[in-house]
């Protein structure tokens, strides 16, 4: 008998039964047994979480490695400070070793910033009950 995969909202099961619909070959038998893996009585699997184990399994390493390097060189440029956060979160998971603590995640998106937020964005960074969250809302306050 098939399982069949139980996501946390109707839009992200929509997602995820089209992408197992839409899989061949290799890709659909890496699903299967993807899927056969996860114990009964799990919570339910969000489409990050298939998302991300596909994309571990095949993605290139050569893009992987491309992607840490585009993240390791991210920079705010013209985005607006939100644009730039989506891009770093993006991008983030390809260089999870540079983010090891809170501190290093705010500091590398300090790092980021341009040049009109990046001086009080760094002074606050130093704040020790400074998270990721609250950078990036003080950093829109800055911009704004």
């Amino acid at each position: 008998m098939h399982k069949t995969l139980r996501v946390v909202r109707s839009t992200e099961m929509e997602g995820v039964e089209l992408a197992s619909y839409r899989l061949k070959g290799v890709a659909y038998s890496w699903f299967e047994m993807w899927e056969d893996s996860r114990e009964e009585g799990n919570p339910p699997v969000r489409w990050s979480e298939f998302a991300d184990g596909f994309i571990d399994h095949f993605l290139p390493a050569e893009t992987k490695a491309d992607r840490a390097v585009e993240f390791e060189t991210l920079k705010q440029g013209s985005r607006n400070v939100w644009e730039y956060h989506m891009e770093f979160v993006r991008l983030s998971k390809y260089a999870v070793h540079m983010m090891l603590t809170m501190e290093a995640r705010v500091r590398r998106f300090v790092q980021g910033l341009s040049p009109l937020v990046i001086n009080e964005a760094a002074t606050t960074a130093l704040n020790s009950d400074m998270n990721y969250g609250r950078m990036v809302e003080f950093s829109q306050a800055m911009e704004a």
